[in-house]
This record gives structure tokens, C-alpha cells and sequence, in this order.
């Protein structure tokens, strides 16, 4: 009884030791995520908005729903490094990155969760509040009682925002200065030395930081603009919708683009399920023939041809297995009203007769890579794309099943794709079991992956022979994140580069901060064969991102030496953006022209840029 006393006292002394150790922990973190401004400290904005979650979870956020990083509609949420690396949240939002309770850069989406900090991330009206209320060197208190979360504009976060910004300049002009022969600093040394002028003034005085803070970004972002240097042999390119409907609108942006420094487009021309040119192929299945708005002419046609005069190569752009977010029954002559068996479902709808739509993207339908009919009908409409337009390549988007959410969630298998007929019977004959019954902890499960992976591979395989034999390039859009593609998308891209079936690949980098964009680089770099090129697919002008934000992408792409860039997308490649890039990273400056005067290859207009130095 004596020796069980004891036992018991030593017990109750660990659980005591074990809780305090817990809770003193816990109110660490929560005093980590505290700010409380010093009484001499100017604070020009005060904002506060109610946190939806932290550290989301699937069974106590948005139950059900499928939304990448568990972020919900118009939510406030706040990831923590216990809830992983990255956000692993979609477009359609905000973040910013948060270290010691300060702003330190503006993300877009699936940003990188700092050791020392946290993301916080907001959709629809969130996103409005950040975009309104927080900028670099913002401090960020959060509540723990009530999960309110303080934004304070203070005296000291201007300056934060220009040192940060001057410093960022400086040390890329220190890397083209090891780096690159011949780099000219004198107009970027110009703008540093007036924004250090502006950063004196405002350590000097603190009631006018504000505006004298503000002047020295202005300069530093003026410095931002020359100090990537030009760089001749590299892809420069961008996506297109072509929401152009004559030759002389055509004509047009491609003078635009030309004058811009763009030497590679890529055409949307298979999206929503329908064509911008009059198809054959598309005729011959029932479906429709054209897409309505270009009935009457040939935009393909167009573009290909007149983007060859101007020395821009053409890259048709082509929505694989994703065909729209039209239900069928309201568009007849649609890929999945014509051929419903054709359509692709999620495991937790296998079982019903109604056309499934992925939630998570747009609603959007999409159709079986397993079956052998679809591959045959895609396989024929490139080829018809080919034989009568001559691209100079394809570039495949959307090669893979529609995303389900990551497997460390409950409802993960509930929620991936490819469980149709076709697919549920010929994994049946090759392993004696319907993957409908399948669970991820089964011995069988990663067959079944890698069955669908193989499906997407095949298709991406016969392309390749078809590129190859028309000696086009062959790229294709691939999630950056390997993992995350082979888990949630059965997208097998190293499989892709390993064995040479694509000669590029152009990821979607989803964000505006260059550290996530860096990380999403060295993934592909870790991943694929010294034969595939990566060219940077940049996301900064579709979110709005900064000018700042596009140029310091671009030099992470340049310190890789990727085979160059493509910008997402024309709608959004504003003239603030084109300006910039035509200070001298898509453009060569009056001296480089001198000195590589001889090659005749660098075409560029007195008129509209040759005096800028």
C-alpha cells in the first residue's frame, strides 16, 4: 500500500509537471501571437477582424467541402506551423506572412508557413479587410480570447517597408554585379541613393514617417525596375485567352505584345469543352462545332499566322480533361451531353445516375482519362490542331483528375476521382477488386492510384509521339508540389520527364511572394530530367500582385537559370506591368544593344525605349 502511495505521488508529480509544461506553452504561443504598441508609438490605422479558424480541420471548418487549405468562403483563417509547411489554399484569396507579429511580405495563396510565425489567409469579404488594412511591416496582434485579430499601421511600419525594399534591391544588384558581365548600376544606384536620402529624413522624424517612408519606396520601386538586367536567349511568354473576335483586334494585341518583349504566346484553343476554330473532329462526335463567339471566322488561323510575322512562336493552349461548368442538360450539343458515360465521378456520387461537378474548381466538369473513347477523341482533336495550324507546340493544362482534398484530411477518399464504370470494371478484371470498396490504409489502395496515374501517363505518352513526329515542343501544366499532384490529382509529372515524353514544364506558381515561388521552383527542380525545361508560369498579374512582386519572381527564375517565364495571362498583363518590364528586363538598354550590336537577332523601337538611360 505504501509503495502504491508513492508510485501514485511520483504519477501525480509527472502529470502536474506535464501540465504546466502544457499550459505554460500554450500561453507562450498565445502571447507570441500578441502586440501591444508602445506608448510613444504613432498609429496611423487600427482595424480588427474576427478569425473564422486556426489551424483549420476538415470536421470542424467547412465540414464536407473540398476547398484547398480547408479556407472556406469570405473566412479569416490563420495557419500556424502546426498546421503544416504551406497553406495549401487556392487563388481566389489573400495572405500575408507574419514573423515576430510583423507583416514581411504579401502572398496570394499557398504560402509558406514561417517557423517563427504565421500565415493568415482571407476569401471574399476577409480578403477585402486584409487588402484594406494590412500592408509589409504591419504589426498583427491576435486575441486569444475571443480570436481577434488587431492590424496596427504604425509609425514604424513604413520604414520597415522601405529598409526591407531597398535591402531586397540591394542585394539582387550585388548577385547580377557577380554574375552577369558587364551589368550597368548607374540608374539603379541613382533611385537607391534618393531613397536613402528619404529613409534618413524619416528615422529623424517620426510624425512625418509616413511621408518621407513613402518616397523611399517610391525610389526603391524605381531602383526595383532597372536592376534585372535583360536576358536574351530565354522564354518570354504568356497565356491568352482569345476573347478576340476579327483580325484587327488580333493584330492588335499581337503589336502589343511584340512591343512588349513577348516572344512565345500561348492560345487557348480547346477550353469550357469547345474550340475557337471550326472542327472536324468536334462535327464528326455531335458536339459543338465551334465555340459560338467565333463563328464566322478562323482565330487560330490568325493569330498563328500573324505571330509568325512578327517572329512570336504560337503554342496552342489545350483544357485536357477538364470540358466546363455548364450543367450538360442546358448545352445539347456539349462533350458530356452527347456522350454522358464519358464523365468522370467522385467516389462519394460513384453510385448516382447525376453528372458530377468538382466544387473546389468552379464547379467544373470533367471526363474519364481512363476511358478509351475520350483518349481517342482528344487524341484526334490534336491531331486535326496539328496537321491544319502547324503550331510551334502544346502546351497540355489540365492533365490530370480533378483535385480531392490532401490524404492527412477524414475525408479523403470520399473525395477523389476516376470511380466510373469503365474504370471500376477493368480494375476489377486486372486486381479482383471494385475500388469503390477500397480504402487508403488498404494493401490495394496504391494500386489504384497508380492505376489512374497511368491513364493520365499513357495519354501524355501518345501526345508526345505526335509532337515529336511534327517536331513541335510539347510542354504541359503541372502542380509545382509532387506530393500534393501524385496524392490529390494523379498527376505523375517526374514519371512525364524521366522517360522524355515532354520537352517543358509550366507550372502555375499560385502566389505573389517570391519565397513560396522559389520553393515551387526547386520542387520542379528536384523532380525532373536536366532534358525538361521550366519555364516560371507567374501568377502575380492575374492576383494583382505589385510590380515588386512580378520583378523579384523573375529574378528568382533568373538565379535557376529556367528556360524562361510565362505570365498568367493577357487579360491581366496591364500597361503598369509592361512598362515595367520594358525598363530592361524584357528589353535590352541603349548600352546592351551597343554592345551586342552585331546580333541581329535582339529587334527593338527607337521610338518607344531607346532613351532610357
Amino acid at each position: 500500500m505504501t509503495l502504491g502511495l508513492g508510485l501514485m505521488r511520483k504519477l501525480f508529480t509527472i502529470i502536474a509537471i506535464f501540465l504546466f509544461f502544457i499550459t505554460n506553452k500554450v500561453h507562450a504561443e498565445a502571447e507570441n501571437f500578441q502586440y501591444i504598441p508602445e506608448q510613444n508609438e504613432i498609429i496611423f490605422n487600427q482595424s480588427d477582424y474576427k478569425i473564422d479558424a486556426i489551424d483549420p480541420v476538415a470536421d470542424t471548418n467547412i465540414k464536407g467541402a473540398n476547398y484547398p487549405g480547408l479556407r472556406g468562403a469570405n473566412q479569416l483563417v490563420v495557419y500556424t506551423p502546426k498546421f503544416g509547411f504551406r497553406t495549401n489554399t487556392n487563388e481566389y484569396g489573400t495572405e500575408a506572412v507574419i514573423e515576430r507579429n510583423t507583416v514581411v511580405s504579401l502572398s496570394g495563396a499557398d504560402s509558406l508557413i514561417p517557423a517563427n510565425g504565421y500565415v493568415i489567409s482571407g476569401h471574399g469579404r476577409a480578403k477585402k479587410w486584409i487588402n484594406e488594412n494590412i500592408m509589409v511591416g504591419a504589426k498583427l496582434s491576435i486575441n486569444p480570447e475571443n480570436n481577434v485579430l488587431t492590424s496596427y499601421i504604425t509609425s514604424a511600419t513604413f520604414l520597415f517597408g522601405a529598409q526591407e525594399k531597398i535591402k531586397e534591391v540591394q542585394d539582387m544588384m550585388s548577385y547580377y554585379n557577380q554574375t552577369y558581365p558587364n551589368y550597368d548600376t548607374k540608374r539603379t544606384e541613382r533611385s537607391l541613393s534618393k531613397a536613402d536620402d528619404f529613409i534618413n529624413k524619416a528615422q529623424r522624424n517620426a510624425e512625418s514617417s509616413q511621408k518621407y517612408s513613402t518616397k523611399a519606396i517610391e525610389y526603391a520601386n524605381e531602383a526595383m525596375s532597372t536592376v534585372v538586367p535583360y536576358k536574351q536567349d530565354e522564354l518570354k511568354g504568356v497565356w491568352i485567352r482569345p476573347t478576340y473576335f476579327n483580325k484587327e483586334s488580333i493584330i492588335d494585341v499581337l503589336n502589343n505584345l511584340q512591343q512588349a518583349g513577348i516572344n512565345n504566346i500561348f492560345i487557348e484553343t480547346f477550353y469550357h469543352g469547345k474550340t475557337i476554330f471550326p472542327s472536324n473532329t468536334m462535327a464528326k462526335y455531335g458536339f459543338t462545332k465551334q465555340y459560338e463567339d467565333y463563328q464566322g471566322f478562323d482565330p487560330l488561323k490568325i493569330w498563328i499566322n500573324e505571330a509568325h510575322k512578327r517572329g512570336i512562336k504560337v503554342h496552342v493552349w489545350f483544357q485536357t480533361f477538364y470540358v466546363g461548368n455548364q450543367p450538360p442538360e442546358s448545352n445539347p450539343t456539349s462533350i458530356l451531353a452527347q456522350k454522358p458515360q464519358w464523365a468522370n465521378y467522385q467516389k462519394r456520387n460513384a453510385e448516382t445516375k447525376q453528372i458530377a461537378y468538382s466544387v473546389s474548381e468552379h464547379n467544373g466538369y470533367f471526363i474519364d482519362p481512363a476511358n478509351p473513347e475520350v483518349q481517342t477523341f482528344l487524341y484526334e482533336l490534336l491531331c486535326e490542331i496539328v496537321n491544319r495550324y502547324k503550331p510551334d507546340g502544346i502546351n497540355l493544362d489540365y492533365i490530370r483528375y480533378p483535385q480531392s482534398v490532401a490524404p492527412n484530411f477524414s475525408n479523403y477518399d470520399m473525395s477523389t476521382w476516376g470511380y466510373t464504370d469503365y474504370a471500376r470494371e477493368e480494375f476489377k478484371d486486372l486486381y479482383n477488386a471494385d475500388p469503390l470498396e477500397l480504402k487508403p490504409q488498404d494493401a490495394l489502395w496504391r494500386c489504384w492510384n497508380y492505376y489512374r496515374c497511368n491513364k493520365i501517363t499513357n495519354f501524355v505518352r501518345k501526345v508526345s509521339n505526335l509532337a515529336r513526329a511534327n517536331k513541335i515542343t510539347l510542354t504541359a501544366v503541372i502542380f509545382p508540389n509532387r506530393t500534393m499532384a501524385l496524392d490529390t490529382k494523379m498527376q505523375d509529372w517526374k514519371n512525364w520527364s524521366m522517360n522524355n515524353f515532354v520537352d517543358g514544364f509550366t507550372p502555375l506558381f499560385l502566389t505573389c511572394d517570391d519565397k513560396t515561388a522559389t520553393n515551387l521552383m526547386e520542387e520542379v527542380l528536384r523532380n525532373k530530367s536536366a532534358s525538361t525545361k521550366l519555364y516560371a508560369g507567374l501568377f502575380v498579374t492575374f492576383m494583382n500582385g505589385s510590380n515588386s512582386d512580378l520583378i523579384k519572381q523573375i529574378h528568382a527564375a533568373r538565379k535557376y537559370s529556367l528556360g524562361g517565364l510565362v505570365i498568367f495571362d493577357y487579360a491581366h498583363f496591364t500597361k503598369p506591368y509592361i512598362d515595367v518590364l520594358g525598363e530592361s528586363i524584357f528589353k535590352p538598354t541603349k548600352a546592351e544593344i551597343t554592345q551586342n550590336s552585331s546580333d541581329d537577332t535582339i529587334k527593338y523601337n527607337k521610338k518607344s525605349w531607346w532613351n532610357r538611360d
